[in-house]
């Protein structure tokens, strides 16, 4: 699968401000990518590993309106297994690199679902739980434009609507309250309406490649139903949307314009 992608943001930032960007696709094993980005002459650039080694940020200092676009070709050629044979490493074999996505973040207060989960979703394991936990999400839930930049699963939870970063949460939030290691991840992918940056989650479930009971995987699943593994570019990961935001001002920043354009062509 090959996705043509042309992204455009404008900010201004009346005074000189430092600030992170994050909008190009990761170079992986799993997406080939060709892309040329663009921006306004700034007073710093400077490049940056991004969280995990996947991806680069993109350190900037500037006055005035600032603009940037990137336009790229991505080959995705994902390994993908159905979710629903993979079972779940057990807990106290996960690598450690692997722990953090276990534990409470910013937008995803696991903690405070462990009753729920146990209650709603017990007898369930590995794979075909974090499957019921977003069948469970897309029934109960409406995609609406209802969220804020504060907006946590737990308020996503109680108000039941949301738009693709909540949806991510929220499944984020549940998997971990059952044990399973996830985080958040920044794609681009086509057939996502509005068009725009879109968020899904990863859990880490068995490796089926490897025998071994503790052989692990990063899988992506997107509670919102809009896109499949297969056909998503992705930008970078996170603890969540805190982590991977698209960019992320040190002082303040207007927010001018964007535009996002994602297709595909089977390749």
């Amino acid at each position: 699968m090959t996705l043509t992608i042309a992204s455009h943001i404008r900010y201004n930032f009346p005074e000189p401000t430092d600030f992170l960007l994050q909008i190009e696709p990761a170079i992986i094993p799993e997406q080939r990518v060709s892309g040329w980005f663009s921006c306004t002459p700034t007073e710093h650039f400077s490049r940056v590993a991004a969280q995990d080694g996947i991806g680069e940020r993109i350190w900037l200092r500037h006055q005035g309106e600032f603009e940037a676009r990137y336009n790229a070709e991505v080959e995705v050629n994902r390994l993908l297994t159905p979710i629903d044979t993979l079972a779940a490493v057990p807990t106290h074999l996960l690598p450690g690199e692997t722990v953090q996505y276990l534990m409470d973040s910013r937008y995803c207060p696991a903690d405070r679902f462990q009753s729920f989960v146990g209650a709603e979703f017990g007898g369930l394991e590995g794979g075909a739980l974090v499957l019921a936990m977003r069948d469970w999400i897309s029934s109960n839930f409406t995609y609406d434009q209802a969220s804020t930049s504060i907006t946590t699963a737990l308020d996503t939870f109680v108000e039941r609507r949301g738009v693709c970063r909540d949806y991510a949460h929220v499944l984020i939030t549940f998997a971990r309250a059952a044990a399973i290691p996830a985080r958040f991840a920044s794609v681009y992918a086509p057939r996502v309406f509005p068009q725009d940056f879109h968020a899904v989650a990863e859990v880490f479930l068995a490796d089926p490649t490897h025998g071994d009971i503790d052989a692990g995987a990063w899988h992506m699943i997107d509670a919102t139903g809009m896109a499949e593994p297969a056909e998503i570019a992705k930008i970078g990961i996170g603890r969540d949307a805190a982590d991977v935001s698209f960019l992320t001002s040190y002082g303040y920043a207007e927010f001018l314009d964007k535009t996002i354009e994602v297709s595909s062509s089977d390749g």
